[in-house]
């Protein structure tokens, strides 16, 4: 069994435990290179885990300096995100992306950009303009000498495109997220079964679900989605790929974070730690990176094209972030005009939609023309003259100031907590801010953009006659905050943190999750007077499962005969979700097939398209008063893990099945796939309700699906002994050393050092590159 406390990595004798594949790199020769877009030169420091440190003279030189190293670790990454946003795949890939490419550009902000520009402070916007100078200095280079090329653009016969500020507040992204939520709700009231809903997600916190007023929910089907149910890009040989910019499944978002005050530290500094939950499979969610310039020093894990870094710490204070819940979209339905299907029912009249005319560009075709429309809330996903209808999705994204590209620039220049409370109001995204500075003290703020509505909840469609419109938005200052909780520690993992009292008519979201993560981390930090680095990553890295706790009280004392062998196991068993556990294994065979045992039984013929899952609290409820199922799904469990691992139950292992995959997510075209080997062989413990996030993929095997990809904990003040994992690696070049280094490490719970002291990082430099103003010239 690896012992996690002996990885904290935060001094020589630390750093003499990493794997040799970390230690046997061999320092790189010096590289230079004149580049357009800075203002004076650039030193970059590549330590021995791929990690850029940047150092500039100005703090947008600086983000130029990300830029550049993120284009150069991920430039396919960023760039098809890039170009599917803008709706620009058709002129690329051809025709079958042409309707992808209208459906993105329904989402483009029409408003007034040059006033979205105008808001942001002058310092973050030249910092994020440097971003966007620095992937254009990258991609410069690359057209002058293709042999730098990602091998995708090879393969696929395409070239990355430049990036300018102006489309990245323009570009605000379309996503289902909540809206299929509210359709299931009303179909299930048309089929008189609305309290069924609870089996799928009940809400948090508690509420009364109801039939907005002049909602005909006979009339709801799938179709109102419209756009929404496009699907994934269509690469491959006849089928779509796996979306490479899908966003979560709604129950498995989500992320831990927690503070420790010094008062309840070893050290008398405080601790924070952060592990986001994000897609495991495709494309790393985050790229580490260091950036330094007089005023600035930050250093952790970005999202690969958007400006700035999300998670770590600067010279002055740590932060981490999980996500809150707000509903911050509403699905509209428009009666249209019988005579004229431009108009919709608004305000006691009719209105007319604003129509755009788009032609987009298409590979080895004529253009393609589409029609895009907006009615007041938003843009119109679902035009049906047929059925007299359309339907719309309104977004915080979509309003003014809803643009996110901004927030991490801010908060990375803020220098305490006063002036973070500046860069909030550029965060619309709904966030668990966690903060802890040199100075001791620690906080955490809600932060995100909050509609008004002018009635309703959100939980299901609304007339779009203007009864239910928003009003507008409320920001940060309207949220829950506590600063140097005197308990002396803070947590948050999705579950319902707003405080008892908050009022019932500011309920910001009704999708808050099963607390069984909370609740395990806040025994383990309540219990622990002197918490630690290695404390923190051993919680990080924390299996015990509370379903599975109480679903052992649930074993029958007299087991069938089929039954038996799987109880008697089960009962042996501590609930901890191990990856070389067989009861873990046979826990997890047992739980699926109980799941759908009480789906098949509790949801009537007609809705088992509506309610095909339960949440594991209301399944454990019911089980309680179904002994005999709980037996039979024993029984069948034990049968089935025999099937996939074999008839001797001391050889089984969870991991066998848990496996971690990493594919490139266009894998299904053969050159691809041989171009960028799977990195795959191991198994995982831990499933979507351990502290250890690693949740099932979607389908019928076991494969880890996501989790926590990126994790952090950091030592406040004493930088240099903070450490971190990012999964599978900073490049997704597999030439690169740094392809799949992390793997590994990542898998045996190993956290790798975070040197960010002046001397830690050229101690761990391999590689230094200059950049310098000016002209053309690489050598």
């Amino acid at each position: 069994m690896l012992d996690r406390r002996s990885f904290l990595l935060g001094s020589a004798a630390g750093v003499a435990l990493l794997p040799m594949a970390c230690r046997a790199q061999v320092a790189q020769p010096p590289r230079a290179a004149s580049v357009d877009g800075l203002s004076a030169p650039v030193e970059i420091v590549d330590d021995r885990w791929g990690v850029p440190h940047i150092r500039a003279a100005t703090k947008a030189d600086a983000f130029f300096g990300q830029g550049y190293v993120v284009a150069r670790d991920r430039l396919f990454q960023i760039d098809l995100a890039h170009r599917r946003e803008l709706g620009r795949m058709a002129e690329a890939y051809g025709a079958a992306f042409a309707e992808h490419d209208a459906a993105a550009r329904l989402f483009h902000y029409r408003g007034d950009l040059d006033a979205e520009l105008a808001r942001i402070p002058a310092e973050v916007l030249a910092c994020v303009r440097g971003y966007c100078a620095g992937i254009n200095a990258r991609v410069a280079e690359v057209m002058r000498d293709p042999a730098l090329l990602p091998p995708e653009y090879r393969i696929l016969g395409v070239m990355p495109m430049r990036w300018e500020v102006r489309e990245l507040v323009l570009a605000r992204g379309g996503s289902v997220g909540n809206a299929d939520d509210e359709i299931r709700r009303a179909r299930l009231a048309a089929l008189g079964l609305l309290d069924l809903d609870a089996i799928v997600a009940p809400l948090r916190p508690a509420w009364k679900l109801a039939v907005p007023a002049g909602l005909d929910v006979a009339k709801v089907s799938e179709a109102d989605l419209g756009v929404l149910q496009l699907g994934g890009l269509p690469f491959g040989p006849g089928t779509p790929t796996r979306d490479p910019d899908a966003p979560l499944d709604a129950a498995n978002a989500g992320s831990n974070a927690w503070t420790v005050a010094g008062s309840r530290t070893a050290t008398g500094r405080p601790i924070l730690a952060n592990d986001p939950h994000l897609g495991i499979g495709g494309f790393g969610p985050r790229h580490v990176a260091h950036l330094t310039a007089p005023g600035l020093d930050v250093i952790g894990g970005g999202a690969p094209g958007l400006p700035g870094i999300m998670q770590g710490h600067t010279d002055r204070f740590a932060f981490g972030r999980t996500n809150f819940h707000i509903d911050q979209q509403d699905l509209f339905v428009l009666d249209l005009d019988p005579a004229d299907p431009e108009r919709y029912r608004h305000g006691g009249g009719w209105k007319r939609f604003d129509r755009f005319e788009v032609d987009v560009a298409v590979k080895d075709a004529a253009p393609r023309r589409s029609v895009l429309r907006h009615s007041v809330q938003g843009p119109v996903v679902a035009h049906d003259p047929a059925r007299g209808r359309a339907t719309v999705l309104a977004s915080v994204g979509m309003q003014p100031g809803g643009s996110g590209v901004f927030a991490m620039v801010a908060i990375n220049l803020a220098r305490d907590w006063a002036s973070l409370k500046q860069a909030f109001a550029l965060h619309p995204s709904p966030t668990n801010f966690h903060y802890a500075d040199v100075d001791g003290n620690h906080g955490w703020q809600v932060i995100g953009f909050v509609p008004q509505r002018t009635r309703g909840d959100g939980l299901m469609p609304v007339p779009g006659d203007g009864r239910y419109d928003w009003t507008g938005l409320r920001d940060f200052r309207a949220l829950p905050s506590e600063y140097n909780p005197a308990k002396g520690w803070f947590a948050s993992a999705n579950q319902n943190n707003l405080p008892a009292n908050w009022p019932r008519d500011r309920i910001p979201a009704f999708s808050f999750r099963d607390p069984y993560r909370y609740d395990r981390i806040a025994d383990v930090l309540a219990g622990q007077r002197k918490h630690t680095i290695a404390d923190s990553v051993a919680l990080m890295h924390d299996t015990l499962s509370t379903p599975a706790k109480r679903f052992l009280a649930l074993l029958p004392t007299r087991p069938s005969a089929g039954a038996a062998a799987a109880a008697r196991m089960l009962a042996g068993w501590d609930a901890r979700l191990e990856k070389d556990s067989g009861a873990a294994a046979l826990f997890e065979i047992v739980w699926r097939d109980l799941t759908q045992r009480m789906l098949a039984a509790i949801v009537p013929e007609r809705a088992r398209g509506l309610v095909d899952e339960i949440a594991p609290s209301e399944l454990l409820r019911r089980a309680a008063s179904q002994p005999a199922m709980v037996d039979a799904a024993l029984a069948a469990g034990w049968t089935q893990a025999q099937r996939l691992l074999g008839d001797d139950p001391a050889a089984w292992h969870w991991g066998t099945l848990h496996q971690v995959r990493i594919a490139h997510p266009l894998s299904r075209i053969p050159a691809i796939a041989a171009a960028f080997p799977a990195i795959e062989g191991e198994g995982s413990g831990g499933d979507g309700f351990t502290v250890m996030a690693r949740w099932l993929g979607g389908g019928p095997g076991w494969r880890t699906g996501g989790g926590a990809s990126y994790l952090q904990v950091i030592d406040v003040g004493d930088w240099d002994r903070s450490v971190m994992l990012n999964l599978p690696g900073q490049s997704n070049d597999p030439a690169s050393a740094h392809y799949r280094d992390q793997y590994a490490p990542w898998i045996a719970g190993a956290m790798q050092p975070m040197p960010f002291s002046r001397a830690a990082v050229d101690a761990a430099g391999t590689s230094r590159t200059t950049l310098s103003p000016g002209g053309a010239s690489t050598s």
